[in-house]
């Protein structure tokens, strides 16, 4: 599966965002889907996971009640609503596939495309 995220740009601190992962080459069916982020010069972090049913989340604490993931399994498309945007969510944003549950670690995530570039002014 190939995929493409999209929505990046520039917004003021306290602004919002919604990013877009689009999946060609195969359906997204049975597979986890998370967002990643990688600031500049530091390494890649887990944001945020949605299961298949998009019945469950997981988020990392330092985007937890600001950050919404979601799904269309229809349109196979995933969805990272980004509210309260502060200067420290600056940084290259990834979705990526996974076949298991809980994890954060980069290495248990794959099918990553080119990323969208979040800037946030103070």
């Amino acid at each position: 599966v190939q995929l493409q995220a999209s929505g990046g740009g520039l917004v003021q601190g306290g602004g919002s965002l919604r990013l877009s992962c689009a999946a060609s080459g195969r359906t997204l069916s049975g597979y986890v889907m998370g967002w990643f982020r990688q600031a500049p010069g530091k390494e890649r972090e887990f944001v945020a996971a949605i299961s298949w049913s998009a019945g469950s989340t997981y988020y990392a604490d330092s985007v937890k009640g600001r950050f919404t993931i979601s799904r269309d399994n229809a349109k196979n498309t995933v969805h990272l609503q980004m509210n309260s945007l502060k200067p420290e969510d600056t940084a290259v944003y990834y979705c990526a596939t996974t076949n298991g549950w809980g994890s954060r670690h980069v290495n248990n995530f794959g099918s990553w495309g080119q990323g969208t570039l979040v800037t946030v002014s103070s």
